[in-house]
């Protein structure tokens, strides 16, 4: 990819920044948030609220707006949004319907929650286990419905090096040895200097930044075995004679945690996306995707605007379908369910080419398939596991961008999306189940 201009990034970050800042009304939609606030499934925060406020309106009339529901504002997340709190068992449909009356606001909305979407199972190259990346021709070990990535990796494609990633999850335990190397840090911040050496807002995040503990540790234990998780499938170190390989042996992976031990909340989501989609623009970084390996909630328009504002940057936003074995064209699966350029999302495969009983589909909503049932990863402390659920198969698509934007360099987040769907294989038990009918294929990358 080359270098932007000093030109073509200032158009970059005008593009992005524009839908960050609240400079396009998108208005929401009260009728499909209100509607969703009474499905049982969905989560929320009780006694708070995500309020976007209209550009250039008086205080005054912000506060008189607040005043309707008792909210007081708790934090400002970017521009005109803010996230409000409510009395104690205030009315959350009622609260969005009298705010979406007011003449300030532009929408307003539950604090959704958000979980992750693996299940457990059991507990890698060479002995067999790690099917995900075999192909129908690759060495040692064949499975047509595997990635292909053996077969990309026998011509000489297994590295991404120069790329980045963005995981947005739970921490990770970025000193496994099959994750350390290709662990992203942030050499323009000075860790321990309590500065905030590159003026991002925040202070010695090296290693990324941690939204649901609010500090700059982004691995607090043996629970972050998630993020790590999907970490090891993106960018595990191969090559190295030991545990796994990911789909790209070298590339550097830029860690946010949102999700903690009990989820995650939409505040804290778009707090995410926006550190990573101002990271990029920060310091040019070569960063194509982050992976989302989680859902839940309901509609946000305010998570959306920062999905959107990072396909602007040309970052590609990777969600998995979900467990729920729905078709979420009809009952929606957020965010994968989201109508944005810049997002891919992804069902789960079995060894056998079946789309796993848990996934979510939806021949709309959901791009292709990937393979998520018993795919084994890195986990805390310095471990191994096998996971399955549509959040093993995401990162199979994340790093799969990765890899053909290394080998072709220049491609925007449009044509890197085009690429990656354009080359999937037809699959039968994802024929009217997805957009593409097919599953991913990496062997020409």
């Amino acid at each position: 990819m080359a270098r932007m201009t000093p030109r073509f990034q200032r158009t970059l970050i005008a593009s992005a920044l524009a839908i960050l800042s609240g400079g396009a009304l998108a208005g929401g939609q009260p009728d499909k948030v209100v509607a969703e606030l009474q499905e049982s499934h969905r989560k929320f925060v009780p006694a708070e609220m995500l309020v976007q406020f209209k550009p250039g309106v008086a205080q005054a009339l912000r506060d008189l707006a607040l005043n309707k529901v008792g909210g007081k504002v708790l934090e400002r997340l970017r521009g005109d949004l803010h996230r409000i709190s409510l009395p104690q068992g205030a009315h959350i449909a009622a609260a969005v319907r009298a705010l979406h009356a007011q003449d300030a606001v532009d929408f307003a909305e539950p604090n959704w929650i958000y979980q992750t979407t693996a299940v457990s199972n059991d507990t890698y190259y060479t002995n067999g286990q790690l099917w995900g990346m075999y192909g129908s021709a690759s060495p040692l070990f064949t499975n047509q419905y595997g990635s292909q990535a053996g077969t990309a990796w026998n011509n000489g494609h297994e590295s991404c090096k120069g790329i980045m990633v963005g995981v947005i999850d739970e921490g990770v335990q970025y000193t496994h040895p099959d994750l350390s190397q290709n662990h992203y840090k942030n050499k323009n911040e000075i860790d321990g200097n309590g500065i905030d050496d590159d003026g991002n807002g925040f202070i010695d995040d090296t290693h990324g930044w941690d939204f649901d503990g609010g500090n700059k540790s982004v691995y607090d234990g043996t629970g972050d075995d998630h993020g790590t998780h999907v970490s090891g499938t993106i960018g595990g170190k191969g090559g190295n004679g030991a545990g796994v390989a990911g789909m790209c042996w070298k590339i550097k992976m830029l860690h946010v945690k949102f999700l903690g031990a009990f989820g995650g909340t939409t505040a804290n989501a778009i707090k995410s996306v926006d550190y990573i989609t101002d990271m990029k623009i920060r310091h040019n970084l070569k960063l194509v995707a982050t992976n989302n390996s989680w859902g839940g909630g309901g509609f946000s328009q305010a998570l959306k605007d920062s999905i959107d504002a990072g396909a602007a940057a040309n970052i590609l936003f990777v969600a998995a379908a979900g467990n729920g074995s729905t078709n979420i064209d009809n009952s929606p699966f957020y965010p994968a369910s989201y109508t944005s350029p810049g997002l891919i999302a992804v069902a789960s495969l079995n060894s056998n080419g079946t789309m796993s009983s848990f996934s979510n589909y939806g021949a709309v909503t959901v791009d292709l398939g990937g393979p998520g049932g018993g795919i084994v990863s890195t986990v805390p402390t310095n471990s191994y596991a096998s996971y399955s659920g549509t959040s093993m198969a995401t990162p199979h698509v994340t790093g799969a961008i990765a890899l053909y934007a290394k080998y072709h360099p220049g491609l925007t987040a449009a044509q890197l999306k085009a690429a990656i769907l354009g080359t999937t294989t037809a699959t039968a038990s994802l024929a009217g189940k997805t957009v593409t009918g097919g599953r991913l294929n990496v062997s020409t990358y």
